[in-house]
């Protein structure tokens, strides 16, 4: 999942971009390494828009990614302050720390932890895609299990919910879509005023039915009518 981020222009496009480019193919990597090539040609796109119209010069996106490699190993792929969680156990924990000047100030004690969901810089980033090379992408091997379920989700859930409140909407549906409307739907009750995304997955032994034919959702379903390839 994609967050553009917000501050500068056209944060819907680069997020749709990004996804784009990552999922309209399968994405077929050995390592980490190969997932951050993944990732920079990803980010090369949008270096491309801006080129093409210099008014979307400084457009940015954030990326939470969960991708289970050819090798059968699960590798997050990060950068922003978008987060990934981890349920295991009835235990909920935080996968990827926040790349946000927030997170540094907790990082340096400067703040307390639970002022950083009410500091008023809390959006700032500190790493984003922007389409430059000097971008960076944090790829790293997940912690994980068969029955864990995993949460992907945007800054408009994670600043407004708690994590007991997150926990117990992962823990009160069997089902991965319903466990994501129920954040979405607990984030929007809490009063967000940032865009809600939430992705769910469970990780599972044996093999899994494949839709027929998935699509884009959020911007990149508005911008983008390629659907993703029905084996990815």
């Amino acid at each position: 999942m994609a967050d553009g981020v917000g501050g500068g222009p056209a944060g819907d496009l680069a997020s749709a971009v990004l996804v784009h480019r990552l999922t309209a193919g399968r994405l077929n990597v050995a390592d980490e390494e190969e997932l951050v090539r993944a990732v920079r040609g990803a980010n090369w796109d949008i270096w491309a828009h801006t080129q093409r119209d210099p008014s979307l010069e400084g457009m940015s996106t954030t990326l939470t990614g969960l991708v289970v490699s050819i090798t059968g190993e699960v590798l997050i792929a990060h950068s922003g302050d978008s987060r990934a969680y981890r349920l295991r156990d009835d235990r909920l924990s935080r996968q990827t720390r926040d790349d946000s000047l927030v997170q540094a100030l907790v990082d340096r004690g400067i703040i307390a932890p639970d002022e950083a969901a009410t500091h008023p810089r809390r959006n700032i980033v500190t790493a984003s895609l922007s389409g430059g090379l000097e971008d960076g992408v944090s790829v790293m091997h997940a912690d994980a299990a068969i029955g864990d379920r995993w949460l992907l989700c945007s800054d408009g859930v994670s600043d407004y919910l708690p994590d007991d409140a997150i926990a117990d909407e992962l823990r009160a549906h069997a089902d991965a879509t319903a466990a994501a409307d129920g954040v979405v739907q607990a984030a929007l009750i809490a009063g967000t005023r940032d865009n809600v995304t939430a992705v769910v997955c469970d990780l599972v032994d044996g093999d899994v039915p494949v839709r027929g034919q998935a699509d884009f959702y959020g911007a990149a379903a508005v911008r983008f009518v390629e659907r993703l390839d029905e084996a990815g």
